[in-house]
């Protein structure tokens, strides 16, 4: 792409130089005519204009910038520094325009016209000019050539850093892969060893499950046998549980510390023999199913007896409840002592308490039956005392309603008295307001609610509207606040568009009336004045008299305040 463009500028710099040889030919002392200017100037026109449309008809990647411009001025530089020997052609050319033979055989051929001093002068004045101007123009020319060298040398070490750069970035993608792949097998083993932990978590809660269900297991088992141990204790009598209370205080001193606080001996218990319990669990619970389930063989099947049949047996409930609390916990260190020997005492016991259940649950039923009896009375006798009082309340009821319409009655009375001998207004005065009243508060009545047809006076019409107004005011609270507003804009629109046609109307009236007016004073006669108008003489201004403001009030206005204010 840049040799392309450097030959383009450089085909386009031999062009301008074949061209300035064309002129340099010519005699540049020589001033041409006005036509010969013109044709110049339409000439350097044509070659622009051509230069253009080349331009045009080039492709993108071959057209250049004034930077690719310079470039190519840069390239034909360095070409004249990579061929001396062609420069040094061309300097003995020039060294060989230069010398005074040369010119001398240049304007030998040529028709030389006499000039005047003044011409000669301006002329070398001129070359002078052109000669500095060349010098100039050499100065920048060796000035952009340093600067071109010196954006060469920076590209130059720009690449090099970029290569540096690329390096270096090379190295850290290299890096960046070697630890990428490293936390890769890291990862797979973090989840290897992962996967084998939850797979031992869950070998574990697995065990844990199984032994938390054998312990629960075991619980049961030992509530039931506890159940059991209390209920053969419950039945011994309260003598050999005292007796018991009293073995347990003298043998150990943590007897007494259960019987007062049965449930901390237990936790503590509990707690130390957690152990040994584990131990030994399996075989005190097969020896203590041997043990039950010859007694469940000899037993028959048997209720539990209620706190009450226990209570009314027993003499003493307070010492039995002290022995069964201090012989009510399940741990033992070693078989308990029973005071029942044989399974044939039991089932005697059990007897003697199904007989006193028996006779207990016959009195339950005699004393069931009378408080039947009871309750079937009290609900007649309830049901009748309702049906009174009700009967009792409508007779109330009615009694203040009516005296709320006498009360109402009375007071409408009052106020037509009131209207009708009030002041010194007469009577056909007061009945045309009344009317004139009713009349209002019918119309009111048909705009709300509608029902003109029905014969109705004005308070009744007054008490429809306003439980219409507040049904309206209680449907008003329901509905949305959002469609309220809309509402009221809505209603705010209208009010403000009839102002508008309103104040228009009013405008055009005031306007239409100015018209008229300003029409009359325009048709009418013009009075013509004569004369000075005869003035009256001026009265003399008559003297004020200071009247006192009296605060008498009249009879009328003291009624009036009373009527009003109290």
């Amino acid at each position: 792409m840049r040799r392309r463009m450097a030959t383009s500028a450089e085909n386009t710099m031999e062009s301008s130089n074949s061209v300035f040889e064309d002129d340099i030919t010519k005699n540049p002392f020589k001033i041409p005519d006005d036509k010969t200017i013109f044709l110049i100037h339409n000439k350097e026109k044509e070659r622009k204009k051509l230069e253009m449309q080349h331009q045009h008809s080039l492709r993108v990647h071959e057209k250049l910038t004034f930077a690719g411009k310079m470039k190519a001025r840069q390239v034909s530089l360095r070409r004249e520094i990579q061929e001396p020997q062609e420069l040094s052609k061309s300097f003995s050319i020039i060294k060989i325009q230069d010398m005074p033979e040369w010119r001398a055989a240049l304007i030998q051929d040529r028709s030389i016209e006499r000039e005047s001093i003044r011409e000669y002068i301006s002329k070398k004045r001129e070359m002078f000019l052109m000669e500095y101007a060349m010098s100039v123009k050499r100065g920048q020319i060796r000035q952009l050539e340093e600067g071109a060298e010196a954006v060469e040398r920076n590209l130059m070490q720009s690449e090099q850093y970029l290569e540096e750069d690329a390096a270096l970035f090379d190295t850290f993608l290299k890096e960046n892969d070697r630890t990428a792949v490293e936390a890769m097998k890291r990862a797979e083993q973090e989840t290897k060893l992962k996967l084998e932990k939850l797979a031992d978590i869950k070998s574990i809660t697995a065990k844990i499950v199984a032994v938390k269900s054998d312990i629960s297991k075991y619980e049961d088992i030992l509530k039931e046998y506890a159940s059991y141990r209390d209920f053969l204790m419950k039945l011994s009598p309260p003598e050999w549980q005292e007796n018991q209370s009293s073995k347990l205080q003298k043998t150990s001193p943590e007897a007494e510390a259960k019987v007062k606080h049965p449930g901390k001996s237990q936790e503590g218990s509990r707690s130390s023999e957690m152990g040994r319990e584990r131990a030994s669990a399996s075989e005190r619970l097969q020896d203590g199913e041997k043990k039950m389930s010859a007694v469940g063989r000899e037993l028959p099947p048997v209720r539990v007896p209620s706190r009450h049949s226990v209570k009314g047996t027993t003499a003493s409930s307070k010492s039995t409840a002290v022995s069964v609390t201090s012989n009510a916990s399940p741990e033992f260190e070693g078989e308990p002592d029973l005071y029942f020997t044989d399974p044939q005492q039991v089932l005697d016991l059990m007897t003697e308490l199904e007989e006193q259940n028996l006779s207990l649950i016959q009195n339950s039923r005699e004393a069931e039956e009378a408080l039947e009896e009871y309750r079937s009375t009290m609900a007649q006798t309830q049901k009748r005392m309702e049906l009174e009082t009700e009967h009792l309340r409508q007779q109330i009821d009615k009694m203040t309603s009516a005296i709320q319409r006498e009360k109402e009655r009375a007071a409408d009375l009052e106020l037509k008295s009131r209207l009708f001998n009030f002041g010194r207004y007469k009577s056909d005065d007061q009945d045309q307001m009344l009317e004139s009243l009713s009349q209002k508060v019918e119309e009111v009545y048909c705009c709300c609610v509608g029902d003109s047809e029905s014969n109705l006076n004005t308070l009744q019409m007054l008490a429809s509207i306003e439980s219409c107004l507040g049904e309206l005011l209680e449907s008003v609270e329901k509905i949305p606040k959002e469609k309220i507003l809309v509402a009221e804009r809505a209603k705010e629109r209208q009010r403000r568009v009839l102002l508008r046609e309103v104040k228009i109307q009013q405008q055009k009236q005031q306007l239409e009336e100015r018209m008229k007016r300003a029409q009359e004073r325009a048709q009418a006669e013009v009075k013509k004045t004569t004369r000075r108008k005869l003035m009256a003489r001026s009265q003399p201004p008559v003297p004020k008299l200071q009247v006192k403001q009296t605060t008498d009030i009249t009879d009328q206005e003291r009624e009036e305040h009373q009527y009003f204010f109290t």
